[in-house]
């Protein structure tokens, strides 16, 4: 676990974070969002202890960072925008040089050398010179460098930038499997990629937080309420007025689209979506109308970061 407690760093006259505190539970993903110059690099800085804070405290799993800088390193593994690797090493000569650094006894590097690159799929190319590996191969390199000396907490700075999508794919999954065993902070402007993997999301703006919530949460603040589509084949009227009727139904709006093919939008005004959603779908087959489509409409990540960074936030 992370604790961020009343953060400051001030850069002069400026200050880049101004008061900060959220914490990152156990097996937790943790998106952190901002816009560029919002102070998200300088934060994720603090915590890896890369810079001192001018006031506040970060603790890694109960170790202060300024006092116990070696206790506390050793909890994280950080993979930065931009990875550490050195072209002219092999792999495997590079992540050995890596278990040096952070003094891994040498009795249990073996065993975690191979549990490492078989976990982010790199065997086949421990041979190979790093400067020779394609863009998605070098990310996976500097994840299993991130790894070495087992940390129980990753940070993961724009971890899928440059890579096609089935690079993007592969290391979403591989990063949905780390955190089983770790907490993980994860930056990135690609914000579908946040929306698909993050538990929670923090957005810093001006140095600030903005928020702190889950996305269902966030999405439910902004919009007022949850809402559904649902394509079915029925009349469209009384389709209305029964789901209406159900509980935790705020209102259904009847989109007719042709004679055949019906919509309903739907506002859930219930804390419990699923709970919603299973008692229209079991109202629609008891009247035999077979429903087609039933998806959200509540806003995106993207939608929702832009409404909170724009200074447009509605309450």
């Amino acid at each position: 676990m992370i604790e961020i407690n009343n953060l400051v760093k001030r850069y002069g006259d400026k200050t880049a974070v101004n008061d900060i505190s959220f914490t990152v539970n156990d097996d937790e993903i943790l998106g952190f969002l901002g816009p560029n110059g919002a102070g998200k690099s300088t934060t994720m800085n603090i915590i890896t202890g890369y810079l001192s804070s001018t006031s506040g405290t970060v603790k890694v799993n109960g170790h202060d960072i300024l006092e116990e800088p070696e206790l506390a390193k050793k909890e994280i593994g950080y993979l930065p925008e931009n990875p550490p690797l050195y072209n002219d090493m092999t792999v495997s000569e590079y992540l050995n040089f890596i278990f040096d650094l952070k003094c891994v006894p040498k009795e249990r590097r073996k065993n975690q050398f191979d549990r490492i690159v078989s976990m982010v799929k790199i065997t086949d190319v421990t041979g190979r010179l790093v400067g020779n590996l394609s863009k998605g191969y070098k990310q996976r390199v500097g994840i299993a460098q991130a790894l070495v000396g087992d940390p129980s907490i990753l940070i993961l700075d724009e971890p899928t930038v440059g890579l096609d999508p089935n690079q993007i794919i592969e290391i979403r999954k591989l990063i949905k499997s780390l955190a089983k065993t770790h907490s993980i902070i994860i930056s990135s402007h690609i914000l579908p990629e946040i929306q698909e993997i993050a538990d929670r999301v923090v957005i810093i703006n001006k140095g600030k937080i903005a928020a702190i919530d889950t996305l269902n949460d966030l999405s439910r603040r902004l919009s007022g309420q949850s809402k559904l589509l649902m394509t079915f084949r029925g009349p469209v009227k009384e389709c209305s007025a029964k789901v209406r009727a159900i509980q935790g139904v705020a209102s259904s709006v009847p989109r007719i689209t042709d004679s055949k093919i019906n919509q309903l939008e739907i506002g859930i005004a219930s804390d419990n979506t699923n709970e919603v959603r299973a008692s229209i779908f079991f109202m629609m087959a008891k009247e035999g109308w077979p429903i087609l489509e039933f998806r959200s409409l509540d806003p995106t990540l993207e939608e929702i970061f832009l409404n909170i960074t724009s200074g447009k936030r509605r309450s």
